[in-house]
């Protein structure tokens, strides 16, 4: 199962969302680059728990290169899989809570629970002498704000079964409900001051996403905020749809709708369209030509209910046309 988005789209492009994703990039690029001095640079700028414990360690750094590391270590990580599997998380995630904080609010959000997510596995492993590194936490952070403001949503997955495509719509509370529990179960079975994944990280940035979600919403968005959600304003919808479809009793046709964007209305759009039908789900291009009005009916002939070996009836989208933003 791989996860390609949720089926809720962002009003906004998400432009600190984008940052932060190209900024670990760029991070980790100068972290490939330092070749045999790796260990010294993430013992520099990684979370060290030993580096705050043992005053004999603590001694050889100064204020600013004891507080800095609380900030580097998020941009840090591991190796290619460890950067892909966070920055596509972020991808999923983050687009949503910048969408509903705003992009000045959420920038602070994302470093708090960042922070807050060190401090989380700092106390729990205070003295650890392995270097804590990586987006987890803060990320986190953005999966509990997620979870708080959008748990009717669905997370949309890729299976691929004998390289035929298959896609499910997985709830968004009960993804992050079973990923919240696995960090949790992960944690309990790690002993103490022990080094690895750090699972207490996860939950403390989970836990503190949802208490600043509620200071951060209860907090008036700049001017600049508001300046960027208008240059930022979506003008298409989702590349890819899943969509529902009903039939009427006795019809061998199907019945759906298709949502596009004022702008895509006018010039037309390709969608790429998964029907979920019985164990029949295929993935097809749908054209929608330019000038297309709302309501309108587009006629996928042969994609409706079997009428017999031989045929089939339609598929009807109703164009939806959203409303400009």
């Amino acid at each position: 199962m791989f996860p390609l988005r949720d089926t809720i789209q962002s009003r906004t492009y998400p432009v600190v969302n984008t940052a932060l994703i190209v900024a670990n990039v760029l991070v980790f690029f100068i972290e490939w680059a330092q070749g045999k001095n790796l260990s010294r640079f993430l013992f520099l700028y990684g979370l060290v728990p030993v580096r705050y414990s043992v005053p004999q360690i603590s001694q050889y750094f100064d204020t600013w290169q004891q507080i800095f590391p609380f900030f580097s270590f998020m941009f840090l990580h591991g190796g290619f899989w460890h950067l892909f599997g966070n920055m596509w998380s972020l991808y999923i995630f983050g687009d949503n809570v910048e969408d509903r904080l705003g992009p000045i609010r959420y920038l602070f959000f994302y470093i708090l629970c960042g922070v807050g997510s060190g401090l989380s596995h700092l106390l729990i492993n205070w003295h650890s002498q392995v270097p804590t590194i990586g987006a987890s936490g803060a990320i986190a952070g953005v999966m509990g704000a997620y979870f708080v403001l959008y748990p009717r949503s669905r997370i949309l997955t890729f299976i691929p079964i004998f390289f035929i495509p298959y896609f499910i719509e997985i709830p968004a509370f009960f993804f992050l409900g079973i990923w919240f529990f696995l960090q949790f179960i992960s944690a309990a079975g790690t002993p103490a001051h022990g080094g690895g994944i750090a699972w207490w990280a996860h939950i403390g940035g989970f836990l503190l996403g949802i208490v600043f979600l509620k200071f951060f919403l209860k907090t008036p968005e700049l001017g600049l905020s508001n300046w960027l959600r208008q240059k930022t304003s979506k003008q298409k919808t989702h590349r890819l749809q899943v969509i529902r479809t009903a039939g009427r009793s006795g019809d061998s046709n199907l019945y759906g709708s298709i949502s596009i964007t004022p702008m895509e209305a006018r010039l037309g759009t390709r969608k790429l369209v998964n029907i979920p039908w019985g164990f029949h789900k295929r993935l097809f291009l749908v054209h929608i030509p330019p000038g297309v009005r709302d309501g309108t009916l587009l006629r996928l002939a042969g994609m409706g209910r079997p009428i017999d070996p031989q045929r089939k009836g339609d598929l009807y989208l109703r164009v939806n046309i959203q409303e400009e933003r």
